[in-house]
């Protein structure tokens, strides 16, 4: 695959999957650094003319109205890295930090930040030679911008710091530099603030988590499929034309897909002209409004991203005029309540994914052996997996509360209203994986279910979705742990693996 030009205006989240988790290379756009040049030749004027700019000569913050002379430059510049670098918690995984790297990049690539190139280029040549900063996942208020997990991301630039390379250490930023054969910059009037201003761990956390939860609520039709077959479900309420009745998009798009995995099911066909059940329960019948509500959520979050990571968002910005405007395009709001939204919306997942579960382990509302169990009450079967999953559904209530309504001031007031933004993007991460427990719950039991109505088939997309779990987990022929079944089901999830062979 081709290295990935950086325009500063096409990149899209798919593009973020390919860098932070497929390591493809990344390149300048020759447009992109000529309006770099630009900028920055705006910046050094102001420098020699002695103008008054916000961050370039003079302080930040509550200290935007001390002066700071020419020869002071430098040292502004180093000393603003080196004291916003107090992020605190364990470090950001790696693909989160290529991601906020190839983030910082594109939007240097716009052209308004008033940087030298070289800043953009290094950026890339960390990106291309797998040097990946140490950054610290705690710190951000959203505003303005992710100031201190972009500190450390910037400290590796000059040299400090600490950073792996390729997978080794974490050692040195100096050191890792050197050993990727690349040296440190010593930051100009501007870069320090530039590298600092933004929203790039916001945005990247939330490319990353849009691609899997997206995911998930496909493979969320997949699961609820197997489960309304092992129950004897009616795909009735599916119906095109009743759908059609109401088409939000996610909707009708989930409705369709569980068409589709129905399609040729004997076991529907086996009760197709009972009146054993009129109307299945909503946590059956009401999946295409559930999940399609899920992705139409996500379809938001998608929106608020294809602007953000094509935007600059630091400040002031350096316009082709010669004009410096301060402004607030750092601040997270707009990423912080889609962020929000999209955790709602796994939460739901979730949640109706463990009614299910407790459907099918329940005799007296499945028709199937009591907890799925080959010898109920000698055997325990799948009941306390549901526990798990209650469990994980209690924990995602709480990180679906939306930090986007909390707001602490900061900076002596002068940034008297922040997003919380970074809490968002770190709590839909969690959100996500917790989720993908709670499914891999359901699909285990739902398995089980499908085994007991053998030799009857479920729908062919159902029968793969099956044929794939029974590949990697056998039946439960006897009590066992099913911590490691959940686990294995659990990758297949995040793999995209069950949505692929449904």
């Amino acid at each position: 695959m081709p290295p990935l030009p950086l325009t500063g205006r096409e990149l899209t989240i798919d593009n973020v999957i390919e860098v932070a988790r497929g390591r493809r290379a990344v390149g300048l756009d020759p447009d992109a650094v000529e309006r770099m040049r630009a900028s920055r030749a705006v910046i050094e004027r102001l420098v020699a003319e002695g103008a008054t700019v916000y961050g370039v000569t003079t302080g930040f913050g509550d200290l935007a109205d001390v002066r700071i002379e020419p020869e002071q430059t430098e040292e502004l510049q180093r000393n603003l890295v080196r004291s916003h670098a107090a992020g605190v918690g364990d470090p950001l995984p790696d693909e989160v930090v290529r991601a906020m790297l190839v983030l910082r990049a594109n939007t240097l690539a716009v052209g308004l930040s008033g940087v030298r190139v070289e800043v953009a280029e290094l950026l890339v040549a960390m990106l291309n030679a797998a040097v990946h900063p140490v950054v610290p996942s705690r710190g951000s208020l959203g505003a303005s911008g992710d100031l201190a997990p972009l500190a450390h991301l910037a400290l590796v630039l000059i040299g400090e710091g600490e950073a792996t390379v390729d997978g080794a250490g974490p050692g040195s930023g100096s050191k890792a530099l050197a050993r990727a054969g690349l040296g440190p910059l010593t930051l100009g009037a501007k870069e320090g603030l530039a590298l600092l201003n933004g929203t790039q761990l916001m945005a990247g956390l939330g490319a990353l988590a849009h691609h899997d939860a997206l995911r998930l609520a496909l493979t969320a039709d997949v699961i609820g499929a197997m489960s309304l077959e092992a129950m004897l479900g009616t795909g009735a309420a599916f119906a095109e034309q009743l759908i059609g009745a109401r088409p939000h998009a996610g909707q009708v798009a989930s409705a369709r897909h569980l068409r589709s995995l129905l399609a040729g099911s004997e076991i529907g066909a086996s009760h197709a002209a009972s009146d054993h059940r009129v109307q299945d329960a909503y946590s059956l019948r009401c999946m295409p409004q559930v999940h399609g509500a899920a992705r139409d959520a996500l379809g938001e979050l998608e929106r608020v991203l294809a602007v953000e990571i094509n935007s600059a968002t630091d400040n002031p910005l350096v316009f082709p005029s010669g004009e410096v405007i301060s402004g607030g395009n750092f601040h997270g709001e707009p990423l912080a309540l889609a962020l929000d939204y999209a955790t709602l919306a796994v939460a739901e997942l979730a949640s109706i994914s463990e009614r299910r579960t407790a459907r099918l382990v329940d005799a007296h509302l499945s028709g199937l052996p009591a907890f799925l169990a080959e010898n109920p009450g000698v055997e325990s079967g799948l009941m306390i997996a549901h526990y798990t999953a209650a469990a994980l559904v209690n924990e995602l209530q709480t990180l679906a509360h939306p930090s986007s309504v909390d707001s602490i001031p900061t900076s002596a007031n002068q940034e008297d209203h922040v997003s919380m933004g970074a809490t968002s993007a770190l709590h839909l991460r969690e959100a996500i994986d917790r989720a993908e427990q709670v499914l891999a719950i359901e699909a285990l039991c739902a398995a089980q279910g499908l085994d007991f109505r053998a030799p009857l088939r479920p729908g062919t997309g159902v029968a793969r979705a099956h044929a794939l779990v029974r590949a990697q987990v056998p039946h439960l022929a006897a009590d066992r742990s099913p911590t490691p079944d959940i686990g294995t089901i659990r990758e297949l999830i995040h793999a995209g693996d069950l949505l692929a062979h449904a």
